[in-house]
């Protein structure tokens, strides 16, 4: 759960985090019994604990599919990310991923921690999809083999253009968003969205990743990762390294500022995505992760602290946009606020400021247009109380009996 200096501080963050820590609880007890539907699930605990929650909200079918599709994946991705691994071993595990899924006895030791563990025992993941439908074996089979040709593409070659950027993004995550959308399509559930619409949430999530993991990638050993485009950051720097550099600082938020403002071109796609969709637990599958990117690209704009350390929600704020995103009216709402708070931090200076501004209005407007955005209260900007009594009350409660608890204790061993 947050820290309670955090709570503190926002006391409306404490009961979305009971209920977050609650559903949690659940989720984990609803593990299956089985041995590799097990270890599936407890993977997906581990790997990925908020995707896990919003997963396990989807009717059984779809749920067991997209679980091995994210699997499958991070298992692709453990590869890619591996810069111990050669060239000339990598490349061709890429391109033969996604004939892997179907030998339950297929397995690569690389990556670490629980990562490690997912690759060494890759066989129960194989065995899981095995036991999937067609449609959805096809789907995943499908995309994985595209997504591991892209991959390898981009291990012998560097980011160097906007569209290179863009390119690279579909492999990883544009691909991943039509994948999804073939599954929902599959389960009966949805249309098939354009390919378009799908690309475009899948680029707007792993943009938004890739600005707030600079450093992270930046610092990988033996290698570091470099993603982002050099026909961006060349302006501003002449080694994408330099960034990181206290006496760069100003041309490093600078650049940091263009590659938001690149992220936010598609925006609009996923507001129009999210607005199609129909089954109610596949939209906040699909909404809960647009809007944490949208709220974390607003914490990350003209924020040095991108290049010192780690930038992220608090968790209290997480737990409400889990708790909240339910409708469209929520997401618009929510699109619209992260916008006022980024808008708030463009300093008019700033080279990019009025293509940014131009953006962030085009946001606006989409959430204005639509109609909702006024049927929810917001939770992001500062239009509550700073203290509520009761979360507090509660608070003390809870801390009171622990104290109680923990002088008990030390009482009962002297």
């Amino acid at each position: 759960m947050g820290s309670l200096g955090a709570i503190l501080r926002h006391p409306s963050d404490f009961y979305p985090l009971m209920k977050l820590k609650m559903a949690a609880s659940n989720a984990e007890k609803q593990i299956p019994p089985q041995p590799h539907w097990g270890f599936c699930y407890s993977m997906l605990h581990k790997v990925s604990r908020s995707f896990a929650l919003v997963i396990q909200q989807l009717g059984t079918e779809l749920r067991d599919a997209v679980c091995i599709f994210y699997l499958v994946l991070r298992a692709l991705d453990t590869v890619e990310d591996d810069t111990s691994i050669p060239t000339d071993v990598k490349v061709p595990i890429l391109k033969a991923f996604h004939q892997h899924v179907y030998d339950n006895e297929w397995h690569f030791s690389c990556g670490t921690k629980e990562y490690k563990v997912l690759m060494d025992q890759f066989h129960h993941v194989s065995t899981a999809f095995l036991e999937l439908g067609k449609r959805y074996q096809e789907a995943i089979e499908e995309i994985t083999k595209r997504m591991g040709a892209g991959m390898a593409k981009f291990i012998c070659k560097e980011v160097e253009t906007i569209d290179d950027y863009d390119e690279y993004c579909h492999y990883v995550a544009g691909l991943v968003g039509l994948g999804l959308s073939k599954l929902f399509h599959a389960s009966g559930a949805e249309d098939l969205a354009p390919d378009s619409l799908s690309n475009s949430m899948g680029l707007f999530l792993q943009k938004t990743n890739i600005i707030r993991d600079y450093l992270e990638d930046i610092n990988e050993i033996p290698k570091s990762r470099m993603f982002w485009p050099r026909q961006i950051w060349s302006n501003y720097v002449n080694k994408l390294e330099d960034l990181k550099y206290e006496e760069n600082s100003e041309k490093a938020v600078q650049c940091l500022n263009d590659m938001v403002t690149n992220a936010l071109t598609h925006v609009e796609d996923c507001l129009t995505y999210m607005s199609a969709l129909r089954d109610p637990s596949i939209f906040r599958f699909c909404a809960i992760p647009q809007v944490m990117a949208i709220g974390t690209l607003a914490l990350c704009y003209n924020n040095i602290e991108v290049f010192r350390g780690v930038v992220k929600m608090r968790r209290g704020l997480t737990a409400k946009i889990i708790d909240r995103t339910r409708t469209m009216a929520d997401v618009y709402g929510a699109f619209y606020d992260f916008s006022c708070m980024l808008k708030s931090k463009v300093d008019k200076n700033d080279p990019n400021a009025t293509k940014t501004l131009s953006r962030i209005e085009a946001t606006q407007k989409s959430c204005r247009d639509a109609g909702l955005r006024n049927k929810r209260k917001s939770y992001i900007l500062p239009s509550e109380p700073r203290y509520s009594f009761v979360p507090v009350l509660v608070l003390l409660i809870i801390l009171a009996i622990f104290l109680a608890q923990f002088f008990a204790s030390r009482s009962s061993n002297y």
